[in-house]
């Protein structure tokens, strides 16, 4: 399967995450932002690990299982890494 693209997990994460992670930062928890340390600190470094937070939710992070399909949420996985990867 093809990776979705950047533009279109760009858009999702702009209707969907953007209200509690604007720039990669976390209004919720500040200590668990999307910044790269931030994500290898608490094992959400890969595309696999950000579907299963986004996709089953935690704490204080609903689940987007229902909201989402499989193909938006790996694609808002993998904007979230390239985003992380330039510093957001």
């Amino acid at each position: 399967m093809a990776r979705p693209a950047l533009a279109d997990g760009a858009s999702i994460f702009s209707a969907n995450c953007a209200s509690c992670h604007m720039g990669g930062k976390n209004v919720v928890n500040a200590a668990k932002t999307l910044k790269k340390e931030d994500l290898a600190k608490y094992g959400k470094d890969s595309v696999e690990a950000i579907v299963a937070q986004v996709t089953k939710g935690n704490g204080a992070m609903p689940a987007f299982g229902g909201r989402l399909s499989a193909e938006d949420i790996e694609a808002v996985a993998n904007y979230v890494l390239a985003q992380a990867e330039k510093g957001w």
